[in-house]
């Protein structure tokens, strides 16, 4: 009887362990649900929305110019935020702030993107704490899951003017 539920036991632990390593990888390096917060990506993404996102992209370097991703704060590892990649490594980026007068521009360095809000007024990114590390990326935003009336895939920035071809 003992030697009954042991293997019961034991058998539980490793479909546990199994299906939490499945789970694992799954979130890791498929995607999953993020709900956002904050006002620093309005009108594109609204406070609580739901977004999906994928983590491919981040392993096989397609991040490109125009996405949305989720990445690591700089300031506070133990949270992440949602902003759009203005500027790859190598790319002119404009590092003032919309209202300055006089506009500076710097270069992204190797390893490395620039991000911010499509909120430009309200929002803590890149202009503040300089260009994130590729490797803080967590994932891309592929589509907005709630609420159900903006369902679909997001749309283009309105900062598009904010985007240095060189």
């Amino acid at each position: 009887m003992l030697r009954n539920a042991l293997g019961k036991t034991f058998r539980f632990l490793g479909y546990t362990v199994q299906y939490g390593c499945i789970a694992h990888c799954a979130f890791e390096y498929l995607g999953g649900i993020v709900v956002c917060s904050g006002p620093s990506m309005e009108p594109t993404i609204q406070n609580s929305d739901i977004v999906f996102s994928e983590n491919l992209s981040r392993h096989f370097y397609c991040i490109r110019k125009g996405d949305i991703v989720i990445a690591k704060s700089p300031n506070d590892p133990k949270s992440n935020i949602c902003k759009r990649v203005i500027g790859l490594e190598g790319d002119k980026v404009c590092t003032s702030n919309p209202s300055d007068f006089l506009k500076s521009h710097s270069y992204v360095p190797k390893g490395h993107v620039w991000l911010e809000g499509d909120n430009l007024r309200n929002s803590t990114d890149s202009r503040c704490y300089g260009p994130v590390p590729y490797g803080l990326i967590r994932g891309r935003i592929c589509f907005k899951i709630w609420p159900l009336t903006d369902f679909g895939f997001l749309r283009a920035s309105p900062n598009g003017h904010r985007f240095l071809d060189d």
